[in-house]
Order: C-alpha cells, then sequence, then structure tokens
C-alpha cells in the first residue's frame, strides 16, 4: 500500500483548509489524517491513489488558502481505516500563518438576508471561506480555543455543521449564531439601552444626525451621515481634525457610482473580499459638504465588509456614512466597550467578543491605473512577503521609522509585515507598538532574535526600544538608513538586484545627519549610495516649519520684501517674519533639509492653497488637488548644478507666474512638473554615470498621480524602466519591510 506524510506550509490555517484535505481524501478512497502541527499541517495519506491527492491538493483549494511549500515523504503504511481530522499539535514550527480578515461572503450574506434562516439578522454570521481571523487570534495552532470565540461555546445546531465535513463551517472556527455568538449592545453615553434590535436603533440615531461608534471586527468607527454638514462638523470638532478627510462607507456599488469615478481596476479591488478603503476621485454629481473631503478632488471609500455593516445599511435609509476610525488623531484605535462608551461619541453599538489584534482599515490609491498601498492592513496583514534574494539565516526584528509604522518579523525568506501601527511618539501608540510584536511573535512561533533593524534616527521611540529588545534578546542593532530602506522595499518588489532609485518624500535622517528627502540613490540592496538630490534649503525653528511652511517659503525664497505679501500667514507678521530672517543669518535652530515635501508644502504656501499643516501631507495634497484641475500648460525652468536641482528658483518662478496672474490650478502643475522633472533629470544622468536600466520611485511624494506620471514618462521616454511599488507602500508603511531585508542582506 502507498503511504505518504505531507507538510504543507503557507496559508492553510483558519481558510478551510484542513476540511478541504478532508473531502479530496474521501474523494479519492483515501485513509490517514490531517492536523496543525503549529505553523504547519501535516496530511498522511495510505491507499491507491496519493499521487492523485498530490496533484489534485495545491489545484483546488478553497478561496482564501494558499500553499507556499509542500514536504511529501513516503512513509510505512500504518493501515488505517478512514480518514479523519485529529487533534492539533505544536510540535513544529514552520513559516505558515494566519490569513487576514475576510469580508463576508455571498452565502453568508444571504442567509443573514433570509427571514427563514436561522441567522436572520445575525451580525456575527461566518464560515470557512469568511470572517475574522487575525483579530480574533492569540496563538497557532489555530483552533477556537486559542482565539476569541473561545468565550462562546458552540450551540447544538452549530456543533453539528462544526463536525459535519461537507458543510462549508466545518471547523471555522469563527462560526457561531445568535444562541451561542456574540451580541451587539447599544448605548447612550454610559446608560445601555435596552432593545430586540441594537443596529437598526443605531440606524436611526444615524438620521437624526448623532454621531455613533461602532465596535466592528479589528476596531472601533466614528460613524455619521455623510450628507450632514453638520454632523460631521461637530464630529471634526469633537476629534480635533478639523481639515482632514474622512473615509465613507458606501452601501454597494451602484451608490457609490453616483459620486465618484471608477475603474475597471478600482471596481476589482473595491468589491474583492479584502474590502480596502480605495481613494477615488470625485465625479461632477458629487453631493457631499465641503467638509467631508476639503480641499481635495477625491475621497476615501470602502464598501461593507462585516455582516453588521450591511445590517445597518439594510435598516436605514443612508447610502453613505462616515467611518472614520475612532481614536485621538496619532493614537490607537479604541478596542474595548469601556473606552468606546467613554469617547466623543453620543452613541455606542458595541459587542462582547473581545478584539485581540487592532487592525486598521487598509488604504490603496490607483495612479495611472496602478495600484499602490497607502496603508497596508485589515484584509492582506499578517499576509507574509517574500525575499526574493540570497539572505543569512538571521531572525530578525524590524521596527520601522516613527510615523506610519509597522514593524516586520524574518525567518529564513519569509517576513511577517504587521498590521498598520502609527504614530510612534505618542505613548499610547508606542506600547500598541510593543503588544503587537508580543501577539506577532505568538502567532508566527518566532520568539528570539538576532538581529532587531532600526530607523538611523537616534531620537526616534522605535530607536530606543531597538536597544531596548537587544538586550532582551541578546541581539545586534543595525540602524538603517530611512531612504535606503524605502529603495530596498521597491527594489524586493519586482526582484531586482541594483537600481537608481528616487526617494522622495517629508523627513529621512540622513547619513551626514542633516534631513533627507528628495534623493537619488544607487542601491545593491545591501548598500546605498547618494548621487544626487534636491538643493538643501534651511528649516527656520526645525520642525516649525513642518507645521507652518511659510517658514519654509521664506527660507526658499530668501526674499524679505517678497515674503511680506504672505504676512498674513505669519502667527506675528512682519515681525514674525524679521526674526525669521535673523534666525536664518545666525544660524540658530535652522537645521538642513533637502526635503521634496517642504518644497511642495511652500509652493502650496505661495500660492494661497494651504498654510498649515493640520495632519499629515495636508499642504501638498491640496496642491495635487489644485493642480488637478489645471487647463493650461506653463513652463518654469529647471536648473541643476553639481547634481543638485534647485528648488530656490522653482519657487520664485511659482511667485512671479502667479503675481503675473496666471491661474493659481497652472501655476500649481506647473511647480509639480518642474520638481518632478527635476528629479527625473537627476535620475537619469545618475543612472547613464552607473549604466543601469533600472529607476525607481519611493517615498510618500509618489502618491501624488501627477508627479508620479510625469516621472514615469520622463524616464520611459529616455529609454529606462520605471519601476514602482506593487504589493509595498511608497510611504513609511512599508520602511520595516526594507529594513529587514538589508539585515537578512548583512
Amino acid at each position: 500500500m502507498n503511504a505518504l506524510k505531507i507538510l504543507t506550509q503557507g496559508i492553510v490555517q483558519g481558510v478551510g483548509f484542513r476540511p478541504y484535505v478532508y473531502r479530496l481524501a474521501k474523494d479519492l478512497n483515501l485513509n490517514g489524517s490531517v492536523r496543525n502541527l503549529g505553523n504547519v499541517v501535516e496530511i498522511i495519506i495510505e491507499g491507491e491513489n496519493v499521487q492523485k491527492f498530490v496533484e489534485r491538493l495545491p489545484n483546488e483549494l478553497p478561496p482564501i488558502a494558499k500553499i507556499d511549500s509542500m514536504n511529501v515523504e513516503e512513509i510505512s503504511a500504518n493501515n488505517y481505516t478512514d480518514f479523519e481530522i485529529i487533534e492539533s499539535a505544536d510540535s513544529y514550527s514552520g513559516v505558515s500563518v494566519i490569513p487576514p480578515d475576510i469580508a463576508i461572503c455571498d452565502k453568508c450574506l444571504e442567509e443573514i438576508r433570509n427571514p427563514k434562516d436561522r441567522r436572520y439578522k445575525y451580525a456575527f454570521n461566518a464560515c470557512t471561506d469568511c470572517g475574522p481571523r487575525f483579530t480574533v487570534i492569540e496563538s497557532v495552532p489555530y483552533d477556537r480555543e486559542r482565539t476569541s470565540m473561545d468565550e462562546f461555546p458552540l450551540c447544538e445546531e452549530c456543533l453539528v455543521e462544526y463536525k459535519e465535513p461537507l458543510n462549508r463551517r466545518y471547523h471555522g472556527e469563527a462560526i457561531c449564531c445568535s444562541d451561542c455568538g456574540p451580541q451587539m449592545e447599544i448605548y447612550e453615553g454610559l446608560d445601555k439601552i435596552e432593545c430586540d434590535n441594537p443596529i437598526k436603533l443605531g440606524a436611526d440615531i444615524l438620521k437624526e444626525g448623532k454621531i455613533l461608534a461602532i465596535k466592528g471586527i479589528g476596531g472601533t468607527h466614528l460613524v455619521v451621515d455623510a450628507y450632514n454638514d453638520k454632523a460631521i462638523k461637530e464630529l471634526r470638532k469633537r476629534l480635533n481634525r478639523p481639515n482632514q478627510a474622512f473615509a465613507v462607507m458606501c452601501k454597494d456599488l451602484e451608490s457609490l457610482k453616483k459620486y465618484a469615478q471608477l475603474t475597471s481596476k478600482e471596481i476589482n479591488t473595491i468589491t474583492s473580499n479584502k474590502r480596502p478603503i480605495v481613494i477615488l476621485k470625485k465625479n461632477e454629481n458629487y453631493p457631499f459638504p465641503e467638509s467631508l473631503s476639503p480641499g481635495l478632488h477625491n475621497i476615501g471609500v470602502m464598501l461593507p465588509y462585516s455582516p453588521m455593516h450591511y445590517l445597518l445599511f439594510d435598516e436605514g435609509e443612508i447610502d453613505t456614512y462616515v467611518m472614520t476610525s475612532a481614536n485621538i488623531p496619532g493614537e490607537p484605535m479604541m478596542i474595548t466597550n469601556e473606552e468606546i462608551i467613554n469617547g466623543v461619541n453620543d452613541y455606542s453599538l458595541v459587542h462582547n467578543r473581545k478584539i485581540l489584534n487592532r487592525c486598521d482599515d487598509s488604504v490603496i490609491r490607483f495612479r495611472n491605473n496602478e495600484l499602490s498601498f497607502i496603508r497596508r492592513s485589515r484584509g492582506y496583514t499578517p499576509e507574509p512577503y517574500t525575499i526574493n534574494y540570497e539572505v543569512n539565516d538571521a531572525d530578525v526584528l524590524a521596527l520601522g521609522p516613527e510615523l506610519d509604522v509597522t514593524f516586520s518579523i524574518a525567518r529564513d525568506n519569509i517576513v511577517y509585515p504587521s498590521q498598520h501601527i502609527g504614530n510612534t511618539n505618542k505613548p499610547k501608540t508606542l506600547e500598541f507598538l510593543k503588544t503587537a510584536i508580543e501577539n506577532m511573535c505568538q502567532i508566527t512561533k518566532i520568539n528570539e532574535f538576532d538581529i532587531i533593524a532600526c530607523d538611523m534616527h537616534p531620537h526616534f521611540f522605535t530607536t530606543r526600544l531597538a536597544y531596548e529588545l537587544a538586550e532582551k534578546y541578546g541581539a545586534e542593532v543595525l540602524p538603517v538608513q530611512h531612504h535606503h530602506a524605502h529603495s530596498v522595499a521597491l527594489a524586493n518588489d519586482s526582484s531586482i538586484e541594483e537600481m537608481i532609485v528616487i526617494a522622495a518624500d517629508g523627513v529621512g535622517y540622513g547619513s551626514d545627519g542633516t534631513s533627507w528627502g528628495g534623493e537619488i540613490l544607487y542601491t545593491d540592496i545591501k548598500n546605498f549610495e547618494r548621487l544626487a538630490h534636491l538643493q538643501p534649503q534651511l528649516m527656520p525653528g526645525g520642525d516649525v516649519a513642518t507645521k507652518y511652511p511659510a517658514r519654509m517659503l521664506a527660507s526658499i525664497l530668501n526674499d524679505k520684501d517678497l515674503i511680506k505679501n504672505y504676512s498674513d500667514y505669519f502667527k506675528y507678521g512682519e515681525i514674525e517674519i524679521k526674526n525669521i530672517f535673523k534666525q536664518i543669518e545666525a544660524g540658530i535652530n535652522v537645521g538642513k533639509t533637502t526635503s521634496t515635501g517642504r518644497v511642495l508644502d511652500s509652493i502650496a504656501v505661495a500660492l494661497e492653497i494651504c498654510h498649515e499643516r493640520t495632519y499629515e501631507g495636508e499642504c501638498s495634497m491640496k496642491l495635487e488637488s489644485a493642480a488637478y484641475y489645471s487647463t493650461k500648460d506653463l513652463e518654469i525652468p529647471v536648473i541643476i548644478e553639481n547634481n543638485q536641482l534647485n528648488t530656490t528658483e522653482i519657487l520664485r518662478e511659482v511667485v512671479k507666474l502667479y503675481q503675473n496672474g496666471e491661474k493659481k490650478a497652472d501655476v500649481a502643475a506647473a511647480g509639480q512638473f518642474a520638481v518632478a522633472n527635476g528629479l527625473s533629470k537627476l535620475a537619469i544622468t545618475a543612472a547613464d554615470k552607473k549604466n543601469i536600466d533600472d529607476i525607481g520611485a519611493t517615498g510618500g511624494v509618489f502618491y501624488n498621480e501627477a508627479i508620479t506620471n510625469t516621472v514615469k514618462n520622463h524616464i520611459e521616454n529616455n529609454g529606462y524602466n520605471f519601476i514602482q511599488h506593487k504589493n509595498t507602500c511608497a510611504g513609511d508603511g512599508s520602511v520595516s519591510l526594507g529594513q529587514v531585508i538589508v539585515a537578512k542582506k548583512k
């Protein structure tokens, strides 16, 4: 008799993989067993059709499952009399991982809308093809007792489904019903409201213009009617978010098409079972108040992904709600009922299932019809990356930068990225980072590290944490230059061994101790070389010039008479301007920067588009939106000297054109084009020097569609390959991945 032992690794837990193996074995008249072994699934099969099993196994997988490797070994037969799913063990540690949280499937959605189904209007319906995974798991193997569903023993009817091999809920660890699963409750302030249908009451409350907090799968949303200007402004006031655009959730695709432009790729992404927020262009019928997405030509939209979202729309009359994370700006989302009902909201729709792993909504933008991650989190995390180079055998933890932080854990050539963590200079977010690391270690079974990688900036809290963790694990600390990490994450996306990279963002600590952000780098993955950059500019007041970019404009223009035209943008008017120039002349608290972000912010100030940053990237984003409506091509000369782009001359020309009566939109487009054109020319010169065909673009500036398109066209028209991010973030969300790869190449 033929007998095989198969060890499978990949996304093989929590996705109906063992039931699938069971059904396949039964179909082929094979006996044996299947079980979880830590991070690996072990299959024992005996019978005449074992080779057919091996052939079919990777080709007929359930929707979420993915096999990365199969180790097949001939063994002696044990003469099994049946095939069964047996109890999990913890004797092996491989490189598999729990899948991300997945949107409700069509079958489960149909059940909650069917009055004859026993799960009618039940807000926690799930099966092996959908529902929560990452947010409910405590450790592997992925069994119910290691999840937050352990507190909800299955009722008799659910238990029958759980044990029935041909049922789609067979060994579905998140399954439940209204008799045995989590329940919704609603509060007004601190007082619980007794009612039969809390979700219906929630929909009624939203119609009245109130602010409702909704505890979901991986976090909590603050929700208001997206059409209600008064409610939106009140939410802004309570959150202290005066200008940052709110994301919305729309009832369905047909409703969404009424107010947003959609390409086929955007439709495929927004309707996928990952359900990210997608940044879409507003159309001419856009009906929402300016307060929803002030000063921008686009809006972030997602479709419902949990049963409670669908029920909220079914029970109400509003087709679009504001759905923004329930947190103080910079701090992690609220996840406990106590903190939710004590929040800034009027009402709270909560449930009694614990959220074990916070996971923010993912955010995606398409630039010139190419997908770009702004935030890679729910629906994608913790699905691993593969390092596409030969690497060392060190186990590595990389902590990322300071803002928009993710961390990454690596073993062999597999990298597990975390969910979005956020701004770690906030104490609560730093604690969230530490907790999330502990949770990921439990899930991946990687509990010791040889290297802790971090940013080069000596004062980042993540850098300090790196040294603390290095002492704990007896590990080496490896600081990695910020833009080098950006570049390596980009290169790995396309398996490129060496390339020229345009790294353009707000700030990154340079290896010379100054602030970089407009760099042309060469990298061979392990190392990098700085070949060119934007003209260094002084930052009067340091980070104050980031919040109040009129200070940057004063420094870049270096013209006391000209800057007086913008005296209203300085808190103390001409007295402040006078003191700024004294500060520049004396060289007191005026760090240098080559940041592209600071140049774009200054253009926004010069054109009276935005003069204060109330959220990350605000001025540059509003500049892009102003330029979007340009109807006339204006040309600003590009001056390059000593491998530096002269940004002072660009700003002076911007001011000149604007003072001469050219339209704001046209000058904004010309300013962006000049910066993009200059960066392209610097990169092409560097590529010629190094005899390299691949030129890539990374950093937050490359979320700007116009700049990305300009650089792409310039590079490709000159015969080079333009490389952009595919499955990673252009911004800081993938810095930890780059840090890991540099450490693994060490």
